[in-house]
């Protein structure tokens, strides 16, 4: 990506921001995390790119949820991509939503163990909404991304296959946690949750992997 123009300096007081590896002018009064996260956005648009990660201080932030009111930070860092390659990053970040949400379930077989059912109950209704991140992000993907049906199956088939599973699960698990007894839900955790989890794990590689292969082939003919 070209440098991306600017009268402004490179930083404004001690921010220094950079996109795709190259410094940006910052305007006066972007000085919270959102304002410069929009201005990142429109700057990466204006070159028909889309905003993918950002990290402050080194540290990977959400895109969707910066603390408004943070100010102690000196670096914030963001990489775009062309919108060719969205749907790779589409299921990149699904495969980490997947693997996130795969450890923290790990744990939490352990954890719901060591609590009483109310505090069990609402470690569980947490890690609910975390299991449904990875295909809000799927759900993003568009239809033909993937190349051909697989196993005779679309893209859009497959996916709410997973969204009938996933209701399932959650359905045995929030029965399970209104047991007396927390081994229960330590047990549909382990025995439902996290199966399901290393499958999905599974799927979204293969789709990687097919989408990869054609994102090579496509640059081949392009030489």
């Amino acid at each position: 990506m070209k440098p991306l123009p600017s009268d402004a300096p490179l930083s404004r007081g001690d921010i220094l921001v950079m996109l795709d590896g190259l410094p940006v002018g910052l305007p006066a009064g972007r000085r919270s995390l959102p304002a410069i996260r929009s201005f990142l956005e429109t700057l990466a648009m204006e070159h028909q790119r889309i905003l993918c990660s950002l990290s402050v201080d080194g540290q990977p932030a959400n895109l969707a949820q910066l603390p408004a009111a943070r100010a102690d930070f000196a670096r914030v860092e963001a990489e775009s991509i062309e919108l060719d390659d969205m749907p790779l990053q589409l299921l990149k970040t699904a495969r980490q939503q997947t693997a996130a949400a795969r450890t923290h379930v790990e744990s939490a077989v352990a954890l719901v163990l060591i609590n009483d059912g109310q505090i069990a109950r609402e470690f569980w209704w947490d890690l609910a909404r975390e299991l449904k991140e990875p295909l809000l992000t799927l759900s993003l993907l568009p239809e033909d991304a993937c190349g051909p049906a697989h196993s005779g199956a679309s893209l859009k088939q497959l996916r709410k296959w997973q969204l009938q599973q996933l209701a399932a699960i959650i359905k045995t698990v929030d029965e399970a946690c209104w047991s007396d007894d927390t081994m229960a839900l330590s047990n549909a955790l382990e025995n439902r949750a996290l199966p399901w989890l290393d499958k999905l794990h599974e799927l979204i590689c293969l789709w990687d992997e097919t989408v990869s292969a054609g994102a090579r082939l496509a640059a081949a003919d392009k030489l």
